[in-house]
């Protein structure tokens, strides 16, 4: 029998480090599967020894991005309406008006979400974005390819993008299944739904329910629950840097040990800088009181190329390294700011190498988790905030943070005053581990580092069907 040919439709960057960065590759080979990446980013695949095939001229319909829009809107409504909670308010992106052709789409958008704001106007709309997708060039390019190529199975490697919905479109009309992964373990409340597929992968039980309650379409036979990859290097011994190539690579003191404060970008946290400033004030203390010799390693976040933190990194350092992600920036849209194989081993090289982890709400906890390593989230506002109505209340209110299983899965930072004396307490009890644990078998399918295995397997019983 010939090998299953698996079309890996990469819209974005965002899937580069699941599905291409990953053993996903490696593993599908040993399954003997024909593997081809649909690549629409600027990243060269075949240098990695991957088949790819380009996708040129890949351009939506002009009035896809504003349906788009309304259908969130829309979602997030129905959300308030049923669950009532107002949370899904804070998930809504402001309309833009700064350029004529902001104004225009922005204008049909609010036009699309008044008129078709309940169930029956969202099918509509969701019906729509299909209509006019089909109607493009890029669809019928797309299915030349699929004509030509003839994969057993199309999958997508995340389920946000605008260009992805016309390849799975023509994959649906040539009876091609489809599949695409919840890449991200906030992103069903917050309605980012743009493509439907034959079938769904989620991370874990609790986001297979998630998805069943906010896309009800969706049956339960359509769920493959899996895991997620981004977890997987975390569980390669063999890309651990001894420490002193590590310390002498990045210029740090063998005589240190290192906490890892993880950076966020401006619009999750505006106030970042002032955080870690209060970190590493609180890291002085420690140094001056307790006798202690310890440093801060700060990891940006790779999309942030801001100098924003330059101040507080000159005043301090004496104590903080700044170990940037190795991310490419091929142009300036977020979406061209591309990750590599190499950060993915300095991620992991950077906790396996740090006592424990400071950041504001991220999934970092997670990473963290792996290694058996303790996360404190930042629990305050700063006195003078950058955006007045932006507070870490508006963050921890999120739906995502509702599945933590008790308040002790992190050690909270509540105040100043308090950093130091948690950050000893961190160091000291390895504090909140278990709990951390816990919470990260709750968002994660275990164990994590077959993830990879698992996607191959679901393919294989889909093929089977």
């Amino acid at each position: 029998m010939p090998n299953k040919k698996i079309f890996i439709l990469l819209p974005d960057g965002v899937g580069l480090r699941n599905f291409a960065f990953s053993n996903f590759y490696k593993i599908g080979l040993e399954k003997k599967f024909d593997i081809t990446y649909w690549n629409n980013t600027p990243f060269d695949l075949t240098s990695l020894g991957f088949n790819e095939i380009k996708i040129k001229n890949a351009k939506p319909n002009p009035l896809t991005d504003s349906y788009k829009n309304a259908r969130k809107h829309i979602e997030l409504n129905l959300s308030i309406k049923k669950e009532k909670d107002t949370v899904y308010d804070s998930y809504r992106f402001p309309f833009s008006f700064k350029t004529i052709k902001g104004t225009v789409k922005s204008c049909f958008a609010k036009f699309f979400i008044a008129i078709n704001n309940s169930e029956k106007g969202l099918e509509k709309v969701r019906e729509k974005i299909k209509k006019q997708e089909r109607e493009t060039d890029f669809y019928k390019g797309c299915l030349e390819t699929l004509q030509k190529e003839k994969p057993d199975f199309v999958f997508c490697t995340n389920q946000r993008p605008v260009l992805a919905i016309a390849p799975i479109l023509a994959a649906k009309e040539l009876k091609i299944p489809t599949g695409t992964f919840i890449f991200s373990w906030d992103n069903l409340p917050k309605a980012t739904m743009v493509i439907e597929t034959d079938y769904y992968y989620v991370w874990s039980e609790h986001m297979k329910s998630e998805l069943l309650k906010y896309y009800p379409y969706i049956a339960e036979n359509q769920i493959f629950i899996v895991g997620t990859p981004q977890f997987e290097c975390h569980f390669e011994k063999d890309i651990i840097v001894d420490k002193i190539d590590f310390f002498n690579t990045y210029k740090l003191d063998l005589n240190k040990k290192y906490i890892c404060y993880s950076g966020d970008d401006f619009t999750t946290c505006p106030d970042d800088p002032q955080y870690l400033s209060d970190v590493a004030d609180s890291v002085r203390r420690l140094n001056e009181q307790n006798n202690h010799s310890l440093g801060i390693i700060f990891r940006r976040c790779p999309v942030d190329f801001s100098g924003r933190y330059d101040e507080v990194l000159a005043k301090n350092k004496d104590l903080i390294v700044s170990i940037n992600p190795i991310w490419e920036k091929i142009s300036e849209e977020w979406n061209t700011i591309l990750p590599t194989r190499e950060d993915v081993e300095l991620l992991t090289n950077t906790i396996f190498h740090t006592e424990m982890v400071v950041n504001l709400g991220s999934s970092m906890v997670f990473d963290y988790a792996c290694f058996k390593k303790p996360c404190a989230f930042l629990n305050y506002d700063v006195p003078n905030k950058i955006d007045k109505n932006w507070s870490v209340s508006k963050i921890y209110n999120y739906v995502h943070f509702r599945s933590m299983p008790n308040k002790d899965a992190v050690i909270w930072l509540n105040s100043t005053d308090e950093i130091a004396a948690k950050i000893q307490y961190g160091l000291d009890t390895n504090g909140t581990l278990e709990s951390a644990q816990n919470w990260f078998k709750i968002i994660n399918q275990q164990p994590p580092e077959i993830s990879s295995a698992r996607f191959w397997e679901s393919i294989e019983t889909i093929l089977n069907y």
